[in-house]
């Protein structure tokens, strides 16, 4: 039986490979694993949990982006979509996270890119041009609260319990 094992240690050495063996088993040390869905490191990072998550939210919108595009659907049943297919999987573990600015900013990008997706292009009636919704009108659009700030709310919440 193989078993991987992260550890933490202040020791200089603990990036190397070793190995633990016990009775039967066998325990290899590694930098990082995935353990029901996340990914721990020696280090207890939460960069590459974003990142890992950044790759599933991708893949997920890539799945639903023609849908978002579609002129048949209405804006409402699109933000339906976005909040019961999209948001659960970008919400998933939030609790164990410890946001930098860094990370902040590169959740609201995805979610920036998924509503622009969703509200269109605005075209301008004096030029009759084509122009990108800006973020401020992104706010005014989209009523529910942003992803960052369900996280925080929920946060708050979860540390009164």
């Amino acid at each position: 039986m193989l078993i991987k094992l992260s550890t933490r240690s202040r020791d200089q050495n603990a990036g190397r490979s070793h190995s633990i063996k016990t009775d039967n088993n066998t325990f290899e040390r590694v930098e990082a694993f995935k353990y029901l869905g996340k990914i721990l490191t020696n280090q207890n990072s939460i960069q590459e949990e974003i990142k890992s998550g950044l790759k599933s939210w991708n893949a997920c919108y890539h799945q639903v982006q023609n849908l978002f595009s579609s002129s048949l659907l209405s804006k409402n049943l699109k933000i339906k979509i976005h909040r019961t297919k999209i948001l659960p999987l970008v919400l998933y573990g939030y609790e164990t996270w410890s946001l930098t600015l860094r990370e902040e900013r590169r959740l609201r990008l995805f979610e920036n890119r998924v509503l622009r997706r969703i509200f269109r292009p605005k075209k301008v009636k004096v030029t009759r041009e084509w122009r990108n919704i800006y973020n401020e009108e992104l706010n005014d659009l989209y009523t529910s609260p942003s992803t960052l700030r369900m996280i925080k709310v929920r946060r708050m919440r979860l540390s009164d319990m």
